[in-house]
């Protein structure tokens, strides 16, 4: 699943053999796909093109799972085949160990998402785990999970996958994960949208159910609203501390070439001190300068943290943002 080589087009049945056995079955080849198609290998370029001047283009297959197609035409009924097997077991047990993050990553995948995943620290078995990156990687290995070779990031491939995966998560231990995903969904639409006060609101809510490391440093702050800010990895690459040439942002949020209308997000974060002393730092030094093709589609975010603040306050909140547009 990961590099076939010259084994590619033999992983599973290809497009044309699943068209072939739609039309001697007589079964719409288009609900197969919707629900089967996803994953996509590479083979091995000839050798001839290899020795020419021309740079060898891999032949590409995309592959549908066997059983669930073989069951699927000769029963005529499309749907999940996956669910009464062993490896489905075993899915459902790794993801339920919460390794850095798992759950979160999980979440993001089930939404759409393609995350990076690191395959070299996989030991190949069902029991050396021991971060999220090795269950991931367990995953693609056994279909579970499609893998982009050029861009090195797995997805859920397919509607019979997703299936498994909303089964493998359906029990009450998972709501706090999707609960706390859907907020991050919203803080990231709150800033996109320039809502200040709701960016502020929903910090403010996310800090609090963080653990208490988080409020003694510019750093755990860093870390707090980096965790908060986590679904923006279904639309973002982050980057922590990104080098101005004056000076290091905090943290930046560049959009996936799947999403080129999205802003850019440039995030400088302050603890105790103004939200407004955090863009002017992000202008003086020019974090921006490192961002400049994104210039009017450019969002500049700075964030406040005051851990003195108290309830009963006048205009009492840990948390202040301020957004601008570049």
């Amino acid at each position: 699943m990961v590099a076939p080589l010259q084994l590619a087009e033999y992983t599973a049945f290809t497009e044309d053999e699943v068209r072939g056995l739609c039309a001697e079955w007589g079964v719409d080849f288009r609900l197969l796909r919707d629900w089967y198609d996803g994953y996509e290998v590479r083979g091995v370029a000839p050798v001839e093109e290899r020795d020419s001047n021309v740079p060898a283009e891999s032949p590409r297959w995309s592959l549908y799972a066997p059983l669930s197609v073989a069951t699927a035409v000769e029963t005529g009924e499309i749907a999940n085949y996956w669910g009464g097997t062993e490896t489905f077991e075993a899915l459902a047990r790794h993801i339920r160990r919460d390794f850095d993050g798992l759950r979160e990553k999980v979440a993001l995948l089930m939404d759409g998402a393609r995350l990076p995943v690191g395959l070299g620290t996989y030991q190949n078995d069902m029991t050396s785990f021991g971060r999220a990156d090795d269950v991931l990687a367990m995953l693609i290995h056994l279909g579970y999970l499609g893998w982009d070779s050029r861009e090195g990031v797995a997805f859920v491939p397919n509607r019979e996958v997703l299936e498994i995966f909303r089964d493998s998560t359906a029990d009450s231990a998972w709501e706090p994960t999707f609960a706390a995903y859907e907020a991050s969904k919203e803080l990231v639409s709150a800033t996109l949208a320039g809502d200040e006060v709701g960016v502020a609101r929903l910090l403010e809510e996310a800090h609090d159910r963080a653990e208490n490391k988080t409020y003694h440093s510019e750093a755990a702050l860093s870390y707090a609203v980096r965790l908060a800010y986590y679904a923006a990895q279904r639309w973002y690459s982050e980057v922590v501390e990104l080098d101005s040439g004056k000076g290091y942002a905090d943290v930046a949020y560049f959009p996936s070439p799947r999403f080129p209308e999205k802003p850019a997000l440039l995030v400088e974060l302050k603890w105790r001190a103004d939200a407004n002393t955090a863009l002017d730092q992000i202008h003086s030094r020019r974090y921006q300068g490192r961002l400049e093709h994104y210039v009017g589609n450019l969002l500049l975010v700075g964030i406040s943290y005051d851990r003195d603040a108290r309830p009963g306050m006048e205009g009492y909140k840990h948390h202040i943002c301020r957004i601008e547009r570049a």
